[in-house]
């Protein structure tokens, strides 16, 4: 922000900077009416009406710029008011307020704040040597007496030292305000940039939580349809196998792969809503711990034998802790049904001081293949337990089998 510069002035401002300065040139014109009605001189003779007319005009004119073209209007002002006050020309209060409002101006709107400064400080000093020369060596010193009846300062020097105060208040004061109207203008130009700043920060923030939540939602459809169309593929091999020696238990195998093609659709299309519409107030599926043991027995209806053990005081999770541990079991049996082999599975759900574990394991093959580190469903397992900073081991047991464990801090 060091190098920042001020905007140039808006339309409105140019307006008003010329409206400001007709004003002063009407009130100029004014004051040397009044000045010239009751005999007002500054030290000389003043020259013809005219030529005060024109010096009025002259002052305050040029600050129809002041915001366009600072410094030059500040050099501009202060030559005129040096030349004016030379002409006697009796006028002192309007050119004042001239000189301030360039001065005040020149610090204020200064694109370039070491020219700025730089030409101020011109002026400043050029201003203090025009008043004491003024003030010692013009007509106008004639008017105040050199010697006093004793006073401890000579009339003389006294005004000397009042008109140096009184000036440097006046100056100070212009230079003060227009720093501050400068910094202002910056902290507001920074306020800006800073909301402007926010308010891309929050686009984006919204953007990837919502490419988070879609994300979530595909990993969910992937469990759901890997799942079911698993155990589906498992009822209708028995179904199959059962055909002729054992209708009965192929009617119930049949009657299993309805149902879960039901469930299978109706959760899908749920997903798919929010996935097409993510402003939908369509929930997905909920799916949470509490709900592992209806899956165990879903799985069971295939034929697997499945255990589910739960180990510790069961406590509330955070939703999505809860949701990642049910699908990384919901996945870890799917791989089970699909490519292990196996004849059973021991589910466990452990609640642990500061964490909560999931496991599950299973006496199939070890062979890898669709279970291997590259396939969709242990990378989705990955994801969601990287998301919650947890732990994921995948992997044979020694003793045989296959073994996947999740731990989620809590």
């Amino acid at each position: 922000m060091n190098r920042w510069q001020r905007p140039r002035p808006t339309g409105r401002e140019v307006r008003i900077d010329a409206a400001l300065a007709v004003g002063l040139a009407v009130a100029a014109l004014a004051t040397l009416e009044l000045g010239r009605v009751q005999g007002a001189a500054l030290g000389g003779e003043p020259p013809g009406a005219l030529e005060q007319s024109v010096w009025a005009l002259a002052i305050t004119l040029p600050l129809a710029l002041r915001r366009r073209l600072p410094l030059a209007t500040l050099l501009i002002v202060a030559v005129l008011l040096i030349g004016l006050q030379a002409r006697y020309v009796p006028e002192p209060v309007v050119s004042s307020v001239a000189l301030y409002l360039a001065l005040f101006t020149a610090g204020g709107w200064g694109r370039d704040r070491r020219r700025a400064a730089a030409v101020r400080t011109v002026v400043v000093i050029a201003m203090f040597a025009w008043l004491t020369y003024g003030l010692l060596e013009t007509p106008y010193a004639d008017l105040i007496p050199e010697d006093g009846p004793g006073e401890l300062l000579s009339p003389r020097t006294a005004g000397l030292l009042f008109s140096y105060a009184f000036n440097a208040v006046y100056f100070a004061a212009a230079v003060a305000f227009g720093e501050l109207a400068w910094r202002n203008a910056r902290q507001r130009h920074e306020l800006v940039e800073r909301t402007r700043e926010l308010e891309v920060e929050r686009a984006e923030v919204a953007r990837r939580t919502r490419e988070t939540e879609r994300l979530r939602i595909a990993r969910d459809l992937h469990d759901v349809v890997a799942h079911h169309v698993s155990l589906m593929g498992v009822q209708a091999g028995a179904a199959r196998r059962a055909w002729e020696r054992r209708p009965e238990q192929a009617r119930d195998a049949l009657s299993q792969i309805e149902l879960t093609s039901r469930t299978a659709v109706e959760e899908m299309r749920r997903m798919l809503d929010v996935l097409r519409d993510p402003a939908s107030s369509v929930e997905p599926p909920a799916a949470r711990v509490d709900g592992l043991p209806q899956l165990v027995d879903r799985v069971g209806d295939t034929g697997l034998q499945v255990a589910l053990t739960v180990v510790g005081e069961p406590r509330d999770l955070p939703p999505a802790i809860s949701a990642s541990a049910y699908r990384v079991v919901q996945e870890a049996l799917t791989n089970t049904v699909k490519h292990a082999g196996a004849t059973q599975a021991d589910v466990r759900l452990r609640y642990l001081p500061g964490t909560v574990e999931v496991e599950v394991v299973d006496d199939g093959r070890t062979a890898p293949g669709p279970t291997g580190a590259g396939s969709h469903g242990q990378v989705g397992m990955r994801e969601r337990v990287a998301l919650h900073a947890g732990e994921l081991e995948v992997g044979p047991r020694p003793t045989g089998g296959y073994r996947v464990r999740a731990r989620f801090p809590t």
